[in-house]
């Protein structure tokens, strides 16, 4: 059974107005459990809106969204309950740190959830030590942190809530590369610790291309979904899309332009160099 399922969903911004907007129109999509799912899209399509609706911050106008067999929006208590259980951390996640101390700011969601000091306690550092956050920190102010740092406390704090589906979008903006790896190689070994679910909202395909399936979305629906192969074996559908490529897959692109009978599934630069050296290996062969 799927952890999440959406069916039908529908969002229209300002509904009987001059300035109604549809957002959504009629998005089937469903996430299994332990997966990592990258969501891609262009600016507008419906991406931030379509995550808003999975911990019940916005109301569908139509369709439901169906959390471990329950419509999340049944009740108020199921929708309370489901924010506690799909942790949702927008872009830029350190504008909204607020606490005193670090793991006062960590500690705010497990106090929510009526834990025992200990049981925050071991939440908290749990946490902290997941995104790579020194223990010498916590009594320090947020504010008084690196940028890096910063959204390493605010992505903690929705960890300290134990969520069995963590949403991110673009976690790693604004971050150098070596940032960037580290934050990923943190949130992937949460996951995995946790065997939880992960749904990534991105705009760099390098990352999309680690996930273990991706949804594309366009003009408020989902467009394409399926493992990387699949998903960038699209690459001029993808670039009508206003979406960049893996750079293996932009590479791969034009060297079949040039005439090289190379896949059409290249999405890694480890599979691109293997399909070269076979190929050269082949011609080789033939001489």
């Amino acid at each position: 059974m799927p952890l999440m399922e959406i069916r039908g969903l529908s969002h229209i911004y300002s509904a009987g107005t001059p300035f109604e907007k549809k957002a959504l129109d009629a998005v089937d999509f469903s996430l299994e459990p332990q997966t990592t799912v990258g969501l891609i899209g262009h600016t507008g399509s419906g991406k931030s809106t379509l995550i808003q609706h999975l911990n019940a911050l916005l109301k569908p106008s139509s369709g439901t969204v169906v959390f471990d067999g329950q419509d999340i929006f049944a009740s108020k208590e199921i929708m309370r309950k489901t924010r506690f259980r799909v942790g949702l951390v927008f872009q830029y996640p350190e504008y909204q740190l607020f606490e005193e101390t670090v793991y006062a700011d960590i500690a705010f969601g497990p106090k929510n959830q009526k834990l025992s000091q200990e049981q925050i306690d071991i939440r908290v550092r749990g946490a902290a030590q997941f995104v790579g956050i020194d223990e010498s920190l916590l009594d320090q102010s947020p504010l008084e942190l690196s940028g890096g740092q910063k959204r390493r406390v605010a992505i903690a704090g929705v960890l300290a809530m134990d969520p069995e589906l963590l949403i991110l979008d673009e976690p790693t903006a604004g971050l150098d590369p070596a940032g960037r790896e580290e934050l990923l190689r943190n949130i992937f070994a949460w996951r995995e610790a946790r065997e939880a679910a992960i749904l990534l909202v991105t705009h760099d395909m390098g990352i999309a291309a680690r996930c273990d399936r991706l949804a594309v979305m366009a003009g408020g629906h989902i467009v394409m979904q399926g493992v990387p192969g699949e998903v960038f074996s699209h690459a001029e559908e993808l670039q009508s899309l206003g979406l960049d490529l893996p750079d293996a897959s932009h590479i791969a692109l034009l060297l079949r332009k040039k005439g090289l009978p190379l896949s059409d599934s290249i999405y890694s630069l480890d599979v691109l160099r293997d399909e070269l050296l076979a190929l050269w290996r082949k011609g080789g062969a033939a001489c």
